[in-house]
């Protein structure tokens, strides 16, 4: 095994997938859960601090509902939500508490972590639950969120909550084991990876599709998580959930991926830039500026080629080189509006165009982070 037992972690996040928990004709999976729980109890034992990640609602709630396997709509996909919620609250709670340990649910929504003052508000309250000896089983509030103010994925979810919490490890419980160099079903020949030392965009080419109409994920979603929980110094791993008590098999060998945390990580106040899941805009940057932004400089205007994004001051912009590939994100200085108009300009022709002293740096180098080349 590359990696240390799970046991040596001090706080570990750990992600659930929606068919590991729910069969789609009998619902939930209680022995599974039990099982899950056990492994929980054993790493809180030897000393660690478990977080779970938890996805199933809308799969049970289709189950409790008696909404089949359709195509679900907005609203219907929200009321299952509700009705599953409570069905699977419930059940963390008593397969929890018949192994001595106390649940306690925090539905978040996106804008509960790309929000500042909310992200810091989420993250005191699960810090009380752990102060508290509880287990936080966290998920999306599927019952308010929409397609466009949602997560999507339990993967990226999770890695934002194990960042937010300074985690130093993150599983990912999934129908897969592992990153394979292709996807493994139909490709005999897939290679498999024991260990990723960091996400390249060779790494990212590997990623196939869900494997499930039950899951909103797949490889591709597990590796933005990856890029989120690496970045700010969190392991991640990558294993099958499929066997009962899966993180006790993780510890005796069975196959998982392990991605190595950076060993500059970004953390504090950059760390949640860094995480922002939904950039509200773009700006490309020449050659030249992006040298100075990897040498630790400001981005002044007249390093910017283009400006895309309807975003406000204050907002998280992603930063992308001439090819398209995005270098870093930073907090924007400037309204689109505003921002579209100095593209490009000295700073001594800024105030001419804008009709005010304007700030020199577009994003400043305090509120800037870059990408691990």
């Amino acid at each position: 095994m590359s990696f240390l037992p799970l046991s040596s972690h001090r706080r570990i996040t750990v992600k659930i997938g929606s068919a590991l928990l729910v069969d789609r004709e009998s619902g939930l999976k209680r022995d599974w859960l039990a099982s899950l729980c056990a492994d929980v109890a054993g790493l809180r034992a030897a000393g660690a601090e478990v977080l779970v990640v938890s996805s199933g609602a809308i799969a049970l709630g289709r189950n409790v509902l008696g909404l089949g396997r359709r195509a679900l709509k907005l609203e219907e996909s929200q009321a299952a939500a509700a009705a599953g919620q409570i069905a699977l609250a419930g059940a963390w709670s008593e397969e929890l508490a018949r192994k001595g340990l106390k649940a306690g649910q925090v539905l978040v929504t996106l804008g509960d972590t790309e929000e500042r003052r909310r992200y810091l508000n989420a993250r005191a309250t699960i810090s009380t639950l752990l102060k508290l000896g509880a287990v936080p089983i966290i998920n999306e509030n599927d019952t308010v969120a929409t397609s466009e103010i949602r997560y999507g994925d339990n993967d990226r979810l999770a890695a934002r909550v194990a960042t937010m919490m300074n985690a130093d490890l993150l599983v990912l419980l999934s129908d897969i084991d592992g990153l394979y160099d292709q996807p493994p079903a139909g490709n005999p020949d897939a290679r498999f990876l024991p260990v990723v030392e960091r996400i390249t965009p060779e790494i990212e080419a590997m990623a196939g599709a869900a494997a499930s109409e039950l899951s909103r994920g797949g490889m591709r979603t597990k590796l933005d998580a990856g890029k989120i929980a690496t970045q700010a110094g969190t392991a991640m791993l990558i294993a099958s959930g499929t066997r009962p008590n899966p993180l006790a098999a993780v510890d005796r060998g069975a196959r998982a991926t392990f991605f190595q945390p950076s060993d500059t990580p970004v953390r504090g106040y950059k760390s949640w830039i860094a995480g922002q899941l939904e950039p509200a805009g773009q700006l490309v940057v020449d050659e030249g500026a992006a040298l100075a932004l990897q040498s630790g400089k400001s981005l002044l205007p007249a390093g910017v080629t283009s400006v895309s994004g309807a975003f406000s001051r204050g907002d998280t912009v992603a930063i992308l080189d001439t090819e398209g590939r995005e270098i870093g994100r930073g907090l924007i200085a400037y309204d689109h509006a505003d921002a579209a108009r100095i593209a490009g300009l000295r700073s001594a022709n800024l105030a001419a165009v804008l009709g005010y002293q304007p700030r020199a740096a577009m994003i400043h180098r305090d509120d800037l982070v870059m990408q691990r080349g």
